[in-house]
C-alpha cells in the first residue's frame, strides 16, 4: 500500500507550554505527518524556535506561521489550503490540549483508505482519567444548547441530553452523526477542496466545528469509530469564563442566523436519519 500523505494543523493562543509539549510529542511519535503547522494567534512569536527543534536531515517538519488572531477556524484554513497546494492527502485539525498514542494515526488513516466515501473520522475520546467524552451529536436546537447550558439537571433534562449526545448506540461501533466534536478533526482533503467546504471564518471561536462537518455531512460521511482514543483535557472555558461564555452566545446567534433556529429542513432530515440508524442498529462495519 502506497504511504498517505498526512499534515496537521495546530492554533495556539498564549497556549500553555505542557500542553504544546504534550501535543507535539504525540505527533511526531507518530512517525507519519509530513508537516506540522502550528500557526500562533499569540501577541509574540516565541515559538517559531520550533521549526529549528522540528529539522530531520535538513528538513524541518514545522511550518510555524505567526499572524494576527484571525479565529480558530480562519486560522487552520491557513495550514489546509497550503496542505491541499502541496498535495496532501489527509489533514487533521488538532486542539493544543488533546495527546494520543502512535497507532492513532496510522489506524485512521487505514480506516479513510477503507472507507473512500468518508470525509472525516473521530475516534473515541476520553477525559485523562478514562471516562467517555460524548461527543457524538444531533445537530443542535436552540433548545437542545439551552437545557445543556443554563437548565439544572432533572430526569427530563438528563434525557433529552442523551438523546441529543446519541447515547443509546453505545459508542462502540461505527456510526455516521452530522454533528461531532472539533477536537480532533481526520479529514479526507480533496472532498474539502472538490466542494470547496473549509473553516466560515465568521466564526471567530465556537460552532466553527459543527457548521463544517454539517456541509461535510453532506457531500459524505462523518464518522465516529471507536478502534482508537484519544485524551482530550476538555476545560468547558465557556462555563467558567464570562468572557468566553458570551463568545459561545454569539457564534449560536451567527449558526441559527445562517440555517435556521426552529425551522431547519435539513437538520430535521439529518437527525431523522442518524436517530433512525441507531433505532434499528443500521452500523457500519
Amino acid at each position: 500500500m502506497t504511504a498517505k500523505k498526512l499534515t496537521a494543523s495546530i492554533v495556539l493562543f498564549n497556549t500553555p507550554r505542557p500542553q504544546i509539549e504534550a501535543v507535539l510529542k504525540s505527533v511526531f511519535d507518530s512517525a507519519c505527518v509530513e508537516t506540522l503547522y502550528i500557526i500562533d494567534n499569540s501577541p509574540n512569536d516565541k515559538w517559531r524556535i520550533l521549526e529549528k527543534r522540528s529539522e530531520e536531515n535538513g528538513v524541518t517538519k514545522i511550518r510555524y506561521i505567526h499572524n494576527e488572531n484571525l479565529g480558530y477556524g480562519a486560522s487552520h484554513n491557513l495550514a489546509m489550503r497550503e496542505a491541499i497546494e502541496n498535495g496532501s492527502e489527509y489533514h487533521v485539525v488538532l486542539n493544543p490540549d488533546i495527546r494520543f498514542g502512535t497507532e492513532v494515526l496510522p489506524a485512521l488513516t487505514d480506516f479513510m483508505d477503507k472507507n473512500p466515501d468518508a470525509a472525516y473520522v473521530l475516534p473515541k475520546v476520553v477525559y485523562p482519567n478514562g471516562e467517555m467524552q460524548y461527543l457524538c451529536k444531533l445537530l443542535p436546537t436552540p433548545g437542545d444548547l439551552i437545557f445543556r447550558r443554563f437548565l439544572p439537571k432533572t430526569k427530563w433534562s438528563e434525557k433529552k441530553n442523551d438523546r441529543y449526545c446519541l447515547k443509546k448506540f453505545g459508542y462502540d461501533k461505527v456510526i455516521n452523526p452530522p454533528c461531532l466534536s472539533g477536537c480532533f478533526m481526520f479529514m479526507r482533503l480533496s472532498v474539502l477542496a472538490e466542494n470547496n467546504i473549509f473553516f466560515d471564518d465568521r466564526f471567530f471561536m465556537y460552532f466553527e466545528d459543527f457548521d463544517l462537518i454539517r456541509r461535510l455531512h453532506r457531500v459524505a460521511k462523518t464518522l465516529y469509530f471507536p478502534g482508537v482514543q484519544i485524551i482530550h483535557d476538555h476545560q468547558k472555558e465557556s462555563y467558567k469564563n464570562r468572557k468566553m461564555l458570551l463568545a459561545h452566545i454569539k457564534s449560536a446567534f451567527k449558526y441559527f442566523g445562517k440555517y435556521g433556529w426552529w425551522l431547519d429542513r435539513e437538520r430535521k432530515e439529518m437527525n431523522e436519519r442518524v436517530l433512525g440508524e441507531i433505532e434499528n442498529e443500521e452500523f457500519l462495519s
